[in-house]
């Protein structure tokens, strides 16, 4: 019970020192591997994302992780990250294995109830984003697709354009 408020100086002075090396370390990895890995995330994303806090948090705190080690592994996950989007970007069997697809949800005003209850989406959350993109209902949506970053892309049926646009290609569900 001693230990729950303070343990030693020693330890102080090892979270002093750590905590800004690895917040400057982190950010300086970041601005080397670009602006993918901090952007709207993909599974992939999000899973390095995490893993990097909890290095992070490791680095910081435990006294069984050195700084480089910490250092060491973040970069490295990084990298992978950074080799991995590349590869995505040069092969489709790479980025079908990593990527989800895009995924139609609403078409022409209706639900696809199959599709809403394989991607586990509610009909509260679709007229969530019908309200989002400034609709009123789902009739004025000419489509809605669960894109690959978990967010909500609504097609309104006022939308000038070509109907089978060419965005709308890899969609899976989108009628052919």
């Amino acid at each position: 019970m001693e230990d729950l408020f303070f343990d030693s100086v020693d330890n102080l002075w090892r979270v002093a020192i750590s905590a800004p090396v690895l917040y400057i370390t982190v950010i300086a990895y970041i601005r080397l591997s670009g602006k993918r890995s901090t952007s709207q995330m993909n599974n992939f994303d999000w899973i390095v994302t995490v893993a990097i806090g909890s290095l992070v948090g490791s680095g910081i705190i435990l006294k069984d992780v050195a700084l480089t080690e910490a250092l060491l592994a973040i970069g490295l996950l990084l990298a992978m990250q950074y080799v991995v989007t590349k590869a995505v970007v040069h092969s489709e069997r790479i980025a079908a294995l990593v990527k989800a697809s895009p995924r139609l949800l609403v078409y022409e005003g209706e639900l696809l109830e199959k599709a809403l209850l394989q991607e586990r989406i509610s009909e509260k959350e679709v007229l969530a984003a019908v309200r989002e993109h400034g609709l009123q209902s789902l009739a004025e949506v000419r489509a809605m697709v669960l894109e690959t970053d978990a967010s909500l892309s609504v097609l309104s049926r006022n939308t000038t354009g070509q109907h089978r646009a060419e965005a709308y290609n890899e969609v899976t569900g989108w009628p052919k």
